[in-house]
């Protein structure tokens, strides 16, 4: 069957659809060029996305299903004779267009030199002229938050989209991994990012950084992770020096600043129960894989870089000098720093914590009979065994469900009839709320199973404690998706599969999954 063209089809040609996205250097605005990226991937079905970057953001992207190709731009293709080169072999690909993330002329004049035909990036850093689609650089871009200057930027070049948070994807396999790696610490497990690259005047004080975490330690009976590059190893080290000796122990402190691949920094972030960070790379990664934010800011602005996940935290102070954007206190005082206590952040963690405990429900094959896109209430019929999950009530779990319904997007099934159902179980069955993916497989959402996205939203809005919760479901992503956020997961044989390797229980049904829930004891349930 043909598909049908759309309006946005009408605004590009066969070659278009060919892109070469000049990526950025830093490793925050990297993150933040995500929606950006997902938008000309979703309103263009069909555009083919490589990615030139340098090596050091290039593992940002490595699982990302909108990125077709990566393009490292290393270290061979240094000076004119490099840029020649890299041309050359960018000519070969045949491009039809280049998205030109980066500021920089360089982008521009590599873009030219590879003889793509149509060229979009701002107008600024003297290259407007080596552009066929120059944007404008005024007030108005340079006030954006950078997400949006980003999408400002391509949905001048015609595509459509709209502003989301970042999200990075991961293997279940490196989330493993980073769960290994923090094996036999206490939670909750905070971590703390003391360090930010662009200068001194983005960091927070050292000693307040080991303020807090002795605090996470002493009042909340947690630990703490310290993260950062090999850059950061010496504040990381000076944290470790200030802390009281008995407060480092194997299990209650972990130093990984210099010690982690990018990959392995992103599972270690997202296994964390919170990040303490200045405005830097991993605030960035903190907010694009639902690990809760306390970011603390001094001389940048909250409004063009702040972290966007529901619930983050942002910490500063509205001074006359700020936000400067100064790389280093030209005042020699770091007042806009120094007014930020170690009381204020870990208070701010507080109430970061999550702790109540929840069951996450699959809906069709788990609490009702899959009928297959399910449209009619004339198809409705719950399954047995539903009236026992008021025990669960009883026993304080808050019940939650989760489910995709593709049919949405597929046209099959109207958004209204689900929520009126979802509405359903709300009412009937005492269930806090029930969440729906709407979206096409094809689409990449983070919100799809098993990626975890309507688990981070409960975890936010109901406060919950995912490494001490439950997801029951009849389908193999239903045991993924616990897996991957660290609850136990309970395949019930009422649907789809009958087995799963990454279950750690098969039951027959719902009643038999409540008496299951209910005989676990709390340590058999934390992380």
């Amino acid at each position: 069957m043909a598909r049908v063209q759309t309006n946005i089809d009408k605004r590009f040609t066969d070659e278009d659809r060919s892109v070469l996205v000049r990526g950025v250097n830093w490793i925050g605005d990297a993150v933040m060029t995500i929606p950006a990226l997902r938008a000309m991937k979703r309103s263009l079905p069909g555009t083919r996305l490589s990615l030139l970057v340098k090596p050091w953001v290039a593992p940002l992207f490595e699982r990302d299903p909108d990125v077709d190709e990566i393009i490292t731009y290393s270290g061979e293709f240094k000076g004119l004779s490099g840029k020649f080169r890299l041309a050359g072999l960018l000519r070969e690909h045949k491009f039809g267009m280049a998205m030109l993330f980066q500021n920089a002329f360089d982008a521009a004049l590599l873009s030219f030199l590879a003889a793509i035909p149509r060229r979009i990036g701002y107008s600024r850093d003297g290259r407007g002229w080596l552009l066929t689609d120059p944007v404008a650089f005024d007030d108005q871009a340079g006030s954006l938050h950078h997400i949006q200057y980003y999408l400002n930027l391509v949905r001048k070049a015609g595509f459509e989209g709209e502003a989301d948070v970042p999200w990075i994807f991961l293997d279940l396999s490196e989330r493993l991994k980073a769960r290994d790696m923090l094996k036999g610490l206490k939670r909750p497990i905070v971590a703390l990012n003391p360090g930010a690259t662009y200068g001194s005047s983005k960091r927070w004080p050292t000693s307040r950084f080991a303020d807090v975490a002795g605090k996470v330690e002493q009042v909340l009976g947690g630990s703490v992770v310290l993260m950062g590059g090999p850059g950061e190893a010496v504040m990381a080290d000076e944290i470790f020096k200030a802390m009281d000796p008995l407060l480092t122990g194997p299990h209650a402190f972990l130093n990984l600043a210099g010690s982690t691949s990018l990959r392995d920094a992103i599972a270690v972030i997202s296994e964390c129960d919170v990040l303490v960070t200045n405005d830097s790379g991993p605030m960035h990664i903190g907010c694009a894989v639902g690990t809760p934010v306390v970011a603390i800011f001094g001389s940048t602005s909250r409004a063009q870089t702040g972290p966007l996940g529901a619930g983050d935290i942002v910490i500063g102070k509205q001074l006359a000098c700020s936000p400067c954007f100064q790389r280093e206190c030209k005042k020699n005082n770091l007042k806009c720093m120094d007014l930020i206590s170690s009381e204020e952040v870990f208070e701010a963690v507080g109430r970061q914590i999550k702790k109540h405990c929840a069951v996450f429900f699959d809906r069709d094959g788990t609490l009702c009979k899959d009928a297959h896109y399910l449209s009619r209430m004339e198809d409705f019929e719950l399954l047995p065994g539903i009236e026992s999950l008021s025990d669960l009530r009883e026993k304080g779990f808050a019940l939650i469900g989760v489910s995709n319904q593709s049919g949405i997007a597929r046209g099959l099934v109207q958004e209204e009839f689900v929520m009126k159902l979802h509405r359903f179980f709300i009412d009937e069955y005492g269930f806090s709320d029930f969440y729906h993916c709407p979206h096409h497989p094809g689409e990449h959402c983070s919100c799809r199973k098993p990626e975890p996205g309507m688990l981070i939203r409960a975890r936010n809005e109901y406060a919950v404690n995912l490494k001490k919760s439950f997801v029951v479901g009849d389908k193999e992503d239903d045991m993924v998706l616990a897996r991957t956020v660290g609850a136990k997961g309970i395949l019930v044989k009422t649907g789809k599969a009958q087995a799963s390797a990454y279950a750690d229980v098969v039951v027959g049904g719902l009643a038999e999954a409540v008496s299951v829930i209910l005989s676990m004891k709390g340590d058999e349930i934390s992380a």
